[in-house]
């Protein structure tokens, strides 16, 4: 069987290319893409990224009638240049355009005068309207770099969709951070039209919009239905996303762009959103049929986005149902109610204004505003206090959040009642159980089902773990929690229901409550978030307010004592290196961690807390007074406040992604105690998991309510005991020691040798040897390695940490070492000298260290006899290999940036490479080829001079002769007098943003064709000729985007 069957292009590339024909798009490889009129897809040069011809014939196909001029104004306006927005601002626009429609003016022929019309670009009713094209290897230029991204599926000539591959056996995420982050900075203009980017291994499938971090990236596991057994795979991805019908659907209502202080953000709809929300639409409009109102109940585990989903199902409803909608947006309490009308503002769904404008302040005004015509009216479920009808209207839709909370139990038949004609729809995140058959009286069955389980595996929210750290106090009633939970659960905790709350406690109370409790609970609080190996957010959880204000008081205290601890102990001499770094790092976590009370207002409550020897006036003050708003500060990454104290506040609805832990000291079941642990299951860069440290002893009641809300369907808890991620991190310290010993490294040996020894730097340096290549094992290495690293730092500051302790620091060093070996970004080519330097010292002639570090390395100046007897002579062959590869890398990618004639050179030395980690080559038969290699490389960067020209000339001088026909010796003096001829005029010809300025770019066409037809001997033909002026005239739009600034200038001017 040919080696080729085992590419990235035939395992993954060539299969996904032949699912698209299937799925009804054109496929067109633009590998060796012809340029201009009739060329392949109708470009005139590789910086235009909108396929012209088609996207014309779409417009006039979906606007038949309209002028020609009309047209081209909406190619004008959706094809202009962006690049003074930044990428997110510029897709945004480009999107409205999109969904909305492009405004020309007309001529109105019946009213005289002009008139504005919208130009469709998409038929997004009918899909097979558009013209669905898939194009592989398209090439893009960019004010750098040019890239050619796998795939670009167009629709009517807009690229929508770009898809990065890699074979088997490479993650997926290194499309990420390879491909498609390098084509965002890069070619920026491809993204202002994107959809979602896709990145795929072939097993490993993702999908994300282009503001999305990797961790934001999702699988999609399900094409049509919910009940679909779930498969990770790119079929599944390409079928469920890329089908014409789903891929319009996708980008047409299940996109959102929200504004943060941070800035905009894209959210596309994940797979469980996207059936979730079609299958609520589709019970809704049956139960219309029917004739009742009972829409279902869209159940979506918390965290896993159920916010947007209420805004893709309102806003897909109103573009694509006819009627005169109103969604009535009902919560229980006023935190909820501001939050869920926040997400419908920040996403756009209404304005500020209307926002504001359309918050019910009474049944009264409810009635009002429902008269009026309003898309969405926000209230709580207390308005309903009485069952008289508020409107008759069938055009209502009410959408309620957590509606089987006890408060709907009264409420609820009233809300049905006032709204006798209007469809009711439940969103919630937890399940609904006995004793909640009036909710479904209310709002009918189940229309869509995503619980905890399925979040968890599917990466929409982290895994959560269980820390049971009751204190050892008089709490031995196991069933204390469920003896106060009725009293707590049915709190408002406002003053009066607070007393009662103390009065009908007790005893229980007063133990939850006891100084001596709250004392140790506050140290092993202050231990536990500073010996967190992720430093998230945290949130405390009292009883009560008084409690919790207590807490407050007693964590800040053990504070400041801990600071003095280790600024003292910091203060010695004798200090191991080791234990200063820590005791430092732990320093900075004290000194810069703001704390503060989140608790409700309440009236008289300085003189409650004063009379418990407690001051909540300053807290007061800065709740009401903080600006930035407290919990914007606490949501705010990099804001110092990273630990609250709370009662009852932030325990629902309530988003901080980076929130990590959740210290639980307060009596909960049911729908409360599984929103409260929500809040430490949000995806987060670096976050492996959520925490749940318990001190109230409220693991029974957990334990029921996993089983009713977060069970699997095969009835798996997803929320696990600590010691569970122990046993994972064991697992896979024993890998990674396994797959070590199977490199021959010996991590016992590496941990066995004395501290600061020479012994342990030599294991260490052979250790990086063994793994630093072939790139297939280094890649397995770091992939264990960085799996340890994620599950020691989430398991700490659990005691069972210590015993990987030593393992997952060699581990690390070894990484580290290999890191440091190797270019993060071989482009770079001085940063590539600093290891270069250590391996070529005696090897390279002529070159200077300069004060800002060593210069690049040029491979004309290397000694390769002395380097090749310096590698014979070599005990770590690996790790000299991977640093010559990565200056050959670095020299070889500098001069195809110069010259792209040079291509050849890229494919050999690939090819090398590919066929050494194929096993095809051994070490010494690989360092052969490389230097010999080299050696050709340094020619090459000398051609210039034996050529006569400069770098410059040569390369117009290459386009001319590669290929060519035969030519004689005074042909080729000719050829180099066109070039230099041509190059001087060309230079002359640019002006500022020539390239945007259709008359710049025609006379520098002019220019070449003169030049071309006037000096190139009579041996080329009328083909060959057409061939050279398309490519020279490519050439300078790729090199030379500027009239002072071209790829030569650079490189002329790099240090």
């Amino acid at each position: 069987m040919s080696p080729y069957a085992y590419t990235e292009d035939q395992l993954v590339e060539q299969p996904a290319i032949g699912l698209f024909a299937a799925l009804g798009w054109q496929t067109v490889s633009a590998l060796e893409e012809t340029f201009g009129a009739g060329g392949t897809l109708g470009r005139e040069t590789k910086g235009e990224v909108v396929l012209t011809d088609r996207l014309r014939a779409a417009l006039v196909k979906l606007n038949g009638g309209l002028p020609a001029e009309a047209v081209q104004t909406a190619i004008d306006e959706l094809a202009r240049d962006r690049s003074a927005m930044s990428l997110e601002a510029a897709n945004h626009e480009v999107y409205r355009l999109l969904k909305e429609g492009i405004p020309v003016s007309l001529p109105d022929r019946e009213h005289g005068g002009q008139k504005t019309e919208r130009l469709r670009v998409v038929d997004w009713e009918r899909p097979e309207g558009n013209d669905f094209l898939l194009v592989s290897q398209f090439s893009v230029v960019g004010s750098l770099y040019t890239c050619r991204p796998d795939l670009i599926g167009f629709v009517n000539g807009l690229p929508l969709v770009v898809i990065e591959l890699k074979k088997p056996g490479v993650p997926a995420r290194a499309a990420f951070d390879e491909n498609l982050t390098h084509y965002k900075e890069q070619i920026p203009q491809l993204f202002w039209f994107n959809a979602f980017l896709i990145a795929s291994n072939g097993t490993d499938s993702r999908v994300g919009s282009l503001t999305a971090d990797w961790e934001r990236f999702f699988e999609w596991k399900r094409i049509e239905r919910e009940d679909e057994p779930r498969r990770v795979s790119l079929e599944v991805m390409l079928r469920g996303t890329c089908d014409q019908t789903r891929l319009l659907d996708l980008v047409e209502n299940f996109t959102l762009f929200s504004e943060h202080k941070a800035g905009l953000v894209k959210v596309l709809g994940q797979n469980h959103q996207f059936l979730g929300v079609n299958n609520a639409i589709a019970s809704m409009l049956e139960a219309r049929k029917l004739g009742h109102g009972r829409g279902g109940v869209f159940w979506q585990t918390q965290g896993s986005g159920k916010s947007f989903s209420m805004v893709f199902f309102a806003q897909k409803v109103l573009r694509k149902l006819v009627g005169n909608w109103t969604f009535v947006v009902v919560t229980d309490r006023v935190e909820l109610d501001e939050q869920i009308a926040k997400t419908f503002k920040t996403v756009g769904a209404v304005s500020e204004a209307e926002g504001d404008e359309c918050h019910a302040a009474s049944g009264a005004h409810l009635r009002e505003l429902l008269r009026g015509n309003h898309r969405y009216v926000f209230t709580l479920v207390h308005k309903f206090q009485t069952p008289e009808p508020l409107t008759e209207r069938a055009d209502v839709i009410v959408l309620t959040d957590e509606a089987h909370r006890s408060q709907y139990d009264t409420l609820a038949l009233n809300m049905r009642a006032a709204l006798p004609k209007a469809m009711f729809l439940a969103f919630t995140g937890t399940p609904l159980i006995a004793g909640e058959e009036r909710t479904k009286e209310v709002f009918g069955d189940y229309v869509s089902v995503y619980d905890f389980q399925q979040s968890v595996e599917d990466g929409a929210t982290v895994p959560l773990f269980y820390e049971n750290r009751t204190p050892e106090l008089e709490l031995v009633n196991p069933d204390l929690n469920e003896d106060i939970y009725k009293v707590i659960e049915e709190a408002e905790l406002d003053d009066e229901q607070e007393a009662r709350l103390q009065k009908q406690l007790g005893r229980q109370y007063h133990i939850l409550t006891r100084d001596d409790r709250l004392e140790t609970i506050a140290g092993d609080i202050v231990q536990h978030f500073l010996g967190r190996g992720f430093v998230g957010k945290a949130i405390v959880v009292s009883i009560d307010k008084l409690t919790a204000l207590k807490m407050h008081d007693k964590v800040r205290h053990r504070w400041g004592l801990e600071m003095a601890r280790v600024q003292k102990e910091l203060a010695r001499r004798d200090l191991a290196p080791d234990a200063r770094a820590e005791l430092t790092q732990r320093l900075r976590v004290l000194t810069t961690t703001d704390m503060a009370l989140i608790v409700s207002p309440a009236q008289n409550e300085i003189a409650q807390a004063k009379a418990h020897g407690l001051d909540i006036e300053p807290h007061r003050k800065r709740m009401n007074e903080s600006q930035p708003p407290l919990d914007e500060k606490f949501k705010d990454t990099d804001d110092p406040l990273r630990l609250v104290f709370v009662c009852a506040m932030w325990l629902t609805g309530f988003d901080a992604p980076s929130c990590s832990t959740v210290y639980l000291d307060k009596p909960m079941r049911n729908h409360t105690l599984m929103q409260t642990i929500a809040r430490a299951n949000r995806v987060y860069p670096g976050k492996h998991s959520g925490v749940i440290v318990d001190y109230a002893n409220v693991f029974a009641s957990l334990e029921k309510a996993l089983a009713i809300y977060g069970a699997g369907r095969g009835g798996a808890n997803p929320v696990r005991d600590k010691q569970a991620l122990a046993e994972e991190l064991r697992k896979a310290v024993g890998d990674a020691t396994a797959y070590c010993a199977d490199c021959k490294v010996v991590l016992d040996a590496i941990e066995a040798a004395p501290l600061a020894s020479m012994t342990r730097l030599q294991l260490l340096g052979e250790a990086v040897n063994a793994l630093i290549s072939p790139d297939k094992v280094r890649r397995e290495f770091l992939a264990h390695q960085r799996l340890v690293g994620t599950l020691y730092r989430a398991v700490k500051p659990d005691l069972a940490a210590l015993e990987f302790a030593g393992r997952a620091s060699c581990l690390a060093a070894i990484a580290d070492a290999i890191r440091a070996k190797l270019n993060p970004n071989p482009a770079d080519i001085s940063a590539v000298m600093g290891d270069i330097n250590k391996l070529l010292d005696e090897s390279i002639t002529g070159a200077a260290i300069s004060d800002q570090g060593p210069l690049a390395l040029d491979l004309s100046k290397v000694d390769f006899e002395a380097l090749a007897e310096r590698f014979k002579a070599s005990k770590e062959k690996n790790s000299d290999i991977e640093v010559l590869k990565a200056a050959i890398r670095a020299q070889l990618e500098r001069l195809v940036e110069l010259n792209e004639t040079r291509a050849d050179f890229a494919e050999k030395f690939e090819a090398l490479i590919e066929s050494y980690n194929a096993g095809s080559r051994n070490i010494e038969q690989l360092l052969d080829e490389l230097l010999r290699f080299a050696r050709n490389l340094s020619e090459e960067q000398a051609r210039h001079v034996r050529e006569n020209v400069t770098e410059e000339e040569l390369v117009i001088f290459d386009i001319l002769t590669r290929p060519a026909p035969d030519l004689t010796t005074e042909e080729r003096a000719e050829v180099k007098k066109v070039a230099r001829d041509l190059l001087e005029k060309l230079k002359g010809l640019l002006v500022l943003n020539w390239r945007q300025k259709v008359s710049a770019r025609s006379q520098l066409k002019l220019a070449i064709e003169d030049t071309l037809d006037n000096g190139l001997p009579r041996a080329y033909s009328p083909e060959l000729y057409q061939a050279k002026c398309a490519a020279l005239f490519e050439h300078m739009y790729e090199k030379y985007p500027e009239r002072e600034m071209s790829a030569y200038s650079r490189t002329a001017n790099a240090p």
